[in-house]
C-alpha cells in the first residue's frame, strides 16, 4: 500500500470510528428528535451551508436507502457549480440565510438540521440563530474542534464570533481535523486529502438511519427509497413519489 493511500485510509477510517463510537448517544437523541417530527407527518429540513457541505444535503436527496420524507435546502448562491469563490462569497455574507428559509418556508414547529464541519461562517451561524427566532428546532452536524481551533476574527467568521455548537438545540461532532485535508504529500506544502465530506456523509446516513429505528420501535414504518436502478425500484418508490412529489422542493 503506498503511504499516501495509507495515511489517508488511516485518517479517514479514525474519524468514522469516532464519529461510531463517541456520538452514538447524541445519534440517539437527536434520531428521536426527527421521529417525533416524521410522525407529525413534518418533513426533516436539512442544509449544507456552503460549499461542500451541500454536499450533505445532496447525500440524502432520492437516494437509495435513504428516508423519502427529507426536505434539502439547496440554495443556488452556495453551490459550487454556480461559482466556488461566489459560494464562498455568499457563505460569508451575514443575513442571507434568512432569505433562503424563507424561500423554503421554514417555520415555527419545523426542524433543521444544519450540516457544516467548520461552523464558523455566517450563513452556517445564521441558520441556527434564524431557528433560534423562529421557533424551528435545531439539530447541527459539526466539528467542535476545528470551530474552537480558528481564531477570532478570521475572514471566514460569522461577525458575532459564535461557533455551530454553541447555538444549535443539539449537535453530532464529526470530529474533523483542523484544515480538514490530512495526508503529507513530500514536496508539497499544503496537506491533501480533504476529509469533511466522508464524516458528514456517514454521519447523516447514520442519522437517518437511526431515525428509522426509532420509528421502527414506535410502530411506524418508515418511509425508505429503494434504488431506483432496481427492477422493482420505480414500482416501490411510486407511494413516496406521490405522497412527496409536491413537498420536497427538489424531488421532480
Amino acid at each position: 500500500m503506498r503511504d499516501i493511500t495509507k495515511q489517508y485510509l488511516t485518517a479517514v477510517s479514525e474519524i468514522i470510528r469516532r464519529i461510531a463510537e463517541e456520538e452514538q448517544e447524541a445519534i440517539d437523541r437527536a434520531a428521536e428528535v426527527l421521529a417525533d417530527f416524521v410522525m407529525q407527518d413534518k418533513l426533516i429540513n436539512i442544509i449544507g451551508p456552503g460549499g461542500h457541505s451541500n454536499l450533505a444535503a445532496e447525500e440524502v436527496l432520492w437516494r437509495a436507502g435513504g428516508l423519502a420524507c427529507v426536505n434539502p435546502i439547496l440554495d443556488p448562491g452556495t453551490i459550487l457549480m454556480f461559482g466556488a469563490k461566489r459560494s464562498n462569497y455568499i457563505e460569508r455574507t451575514p443575513g442571507y440565510a434568512a432569505a433562503v428559509l424563507d424561500s423554503y418556508g421554514v417555520q415555527q414547529g419545523d426542524v433543521l438540521v444544519i450540516v457544516n464541519a467548520y461552523g464558523i461562517n455566517s450563513m452556517t451561524i445564521d441558520c441556527a440563530l434564524e431557528c433560534k427566532r423562529r421557533g424551528v428546532t435545531s439539530i447541527a452536524l459539526t466539528s467542535t474542534s476545528f470551530a474552537e481551533h480558528v481564531p477570532p476574527g478570521a475572514p471566514a467568521r460569522h461577525p458575532s464570533g459564535k461557533n455551530l455548537h454553541e447555538i444549535a438545540d443539539m449537535y453530532i461532532d464529526v470530529h474533523l481535523p483542523l484544515g480538514d485535508a490530512v495526508v503529507a504529500v513530500e514536496g508539497i506544502p499544503q496537506k491533501m486529502g480533504p476529509t469533511s465530506t466522508f464524516a458528514n456523509a456517514f454521519a447523516i446516513n447514520l442519522l437517518m438511519m437511526t431515525t428509522a429505528e426509532k420509528l421502527l420501535e414506535r410502530g411506524v414504518r418508515p418511509p425508505v427509497w429503494t434504488s431506483a436502478n432496481l427492477p422493482e425500484g420505480d414500482r416501490l418508490n411510486k407511494e413516496y413519489e406521490e405522497k412527496y412529489a409536491y413537498r420536497v422542493r427538489h424531488l421532480l
